[in-house]
Parts: C-alpha cells; structure tokens; sequence
C-alpha cells in the first residue's frame, strides 16, 4: 500500500455529444452551476468549496472519461507519482501545473487497469461562498465503477493510491480514502464502465426536495428512495439525458479513525432485508440495472453511428450520381 494517499473524490469527466443540453440538465434539475467553459469544456460546480465536481467535454461518443481524486500537498503528489511508476503503472501525464480554467494546482494522471484515466490533484482553487439550498448537491460523495478485472481493480487503488478496504458484498467492494465510508467503489461486471456517480445533499430534507424537483420535470426515480448497508447513506437514483445514472445520497457514514470493523459478504447477506435497511426499495425500475451496466450508453452510441453511417452512404452515394 502506499505510505501517502489520494484524498478524496473531487470530480468526474464525462464526454457528450450536446455539451449545453447536458449543461441545462445539470443546471437546472440536478442543481450545479457553470462556473468556467473553454474550447469545448465545461466545467460545473455544487454549493460547497470545490472548484467544479463535473466536467463536460464535447465528443462524438459519449463516455466516462475520468475521475480526479484530491491529495493534500504537492509532495504528495509528487510521492504517488514516484510509487505509482515504481509499481510500473501507465503514467499518463507527469507532475505539471493545471491550467487555471479548472482551477489551477498541481497534478499527474494514471490510468487504470482497465484504461480509465485517474487524475491526483492538489491545490485547486476553492470558493468561499456556499449557497443555502439543501435540494442542491453540496459536493460529489462517491462513484462506483463496473469491472471485468475486479481483483485487479481492488489492487490498483488499495496499493498505488493507497485506499482502503470499508465492506464487502457477494458482488462489490467499498473502498475509502478519507472520513467517507467510500469514495469509490468496484462493482462486478464483464466489462468496464461506469455504474455511477452520487452527489450529496446536505440532509433528508434535502434529499427529498431535490428527488421532487427531479419528478416534476419529467424523470422518475430509477431506484430509491431508501437507505445503504455498506455506508449507511440514503439514495434516489436517476438516469440523466446521456444514459448515465446519477445517484442522491445524504448521510454517508464517517469513518475517523482505522478501527472501523470491516464486514464481508457474508454479513452482508443476512444483515437486514436486501437491497434496502428501510425495506423500502427492494426494486428497481424496469431497464434500470442495464443503465448502471451502461447498457443505455452503448445503445445512444450506437444509434448515433448509425445515423453517421447513414449520411456518409447517402453523400457518397450522391457524389457517384
């Protein structure tokens, strides 16, 4: 494991063909905020201090891009980086200043075992002011990623980036890197994608409000509202406009210390009534399993290629007449 950490999930990188419809999803139903765009990027910010916790590059194909965890100093950086190569993972970009349109600081990015990009950063830039709408998300909590190389997946963040195990069920792992329960989480899967990204609210209240605002303009609840094991947080997830699930959650559990009790599946099972403490929401909404295996993803990038294919036929065909 390494002697220095990542500290914290900060944001997520998402590839889409129509940045600003995505930006006024954003915006106005799920409740972040533009705060710098350039050259086809956008970058989105929630009520609490981070810079930006969603990043929007304009692609043909949509896509998860990235994840960008935090460090807390510049050495550290420089340390992750050092081990990361000792380790012999791909490093993507070396130490170097950020550019400040994403809020500056320092940083290197790493890929996966699976070939997703990891970016550590440290001393981006903050905001001092908070706005007071609990139905707003105040920071990203968590994303959970589906992995066909599970195992190595777990090793990858637990021995490069220094993250440790929080539970274990018969079919994911929760992995933590700071006071959070987890910050990120593996899910078994026969390929890699994202399952999903949560967004905190700062209470129930909250939570709720925000799951309503999400209703009455028109996308129901794919899962929830109901409450975690592992974690112990609330949930109401939905599906966004590009196929990717988004999650509301509320009330993480705090680990301070190291003496937290790991459980394993076993425990898991037998635990309370799965998949919910509440009892509440036992199912799912019809399809949507197959968004958190990013099936729906697959499917919109799929009828786009199509539709490319088909106007380059029709305009070769038209060139021959």
């Amino acid at each position: 494991m390494a002697q220095t950490s990542a500290y914290g999930i900060r944001s997520v990188e998402l590839a889409v063909p129509d940045v600003e419809a995505t930006k006024a999803f954003y915006e106005a139903q799920w409740g972040l905020k533009e705060v710098a765009r350039e050259n086809g990027t956008l970058y989105m910010r929630a009520t609490g201090k981070d810079h930006h916790v969603l990043t929007l590059h304009e692609a043909p194909r949509i896509k998860f891009l990235a994840i960008n965890l935090g460090a807390k100093t510049r050495a550290d950086v420089d340390a992750l980086n050092a081990h990361a190569k000792a380790l012999g993972t791909t490093i993507l970009a070396a130490p170097h200043e950020l550019p400040a349109i994403a809020g500056g600081g320092y940083g290197f990015s790493l890929e996966s075992p699976e070939g997703q990009r990891i970016n550590i950063v440290a001393g981006v830039a903050e905001h001092a002011d908070h706005e007071q709408d609990a139905s707003k998300p105040e920071r990203l909590s968590h994303v959970v990623l589906n992995a066909a190389k599970y195992d190595e997946q777990i090793a990858f963040y637990r021995d490069v980036l220094g993250f440790r195990s929080a539970d274990t069920t018969d079919f994911m792992d929760f992995l933590r890197c700071c006071e959070d329960h987890h910050s990120v989480a593996v899910a078994r899967a026969n390929g890699a994608s994202m399952n999903h990204m949560a967004y905190e609210l700062p209470n129930m209240e909250g939570l709720m409000k925000g799951a309503g605002r999400m209703k009455q303009s028109g996308f129901d609840i794919g899962w929830g509202v109901g409450r975690h094991g592992p974690g112990d947080n609330v949930f109401s997830y939905f599906i966004e406009p590009n196929g990717f699930v988004t999650e509301y959650t509320t009330g993480m559990q705090q680990v301070k210390d190291d003496n937290y009790e790991w459980h394993g599946a076993d425990y898991w099972a037998t635990a309370f009534t799965r998949p919910c403490r509440w009892g509440m929401a036992m199912t799912m909404a019809d399809g949507f399993r197959d968004a958190m295996k990013g099936k729906l993803i697959d499917e919109k990038n799929q009828r786009c290629e199509d539709v490319i294919a088909k106007g380059l036929a029709k305009g070769l065909k038209s060139a021959a007449e």
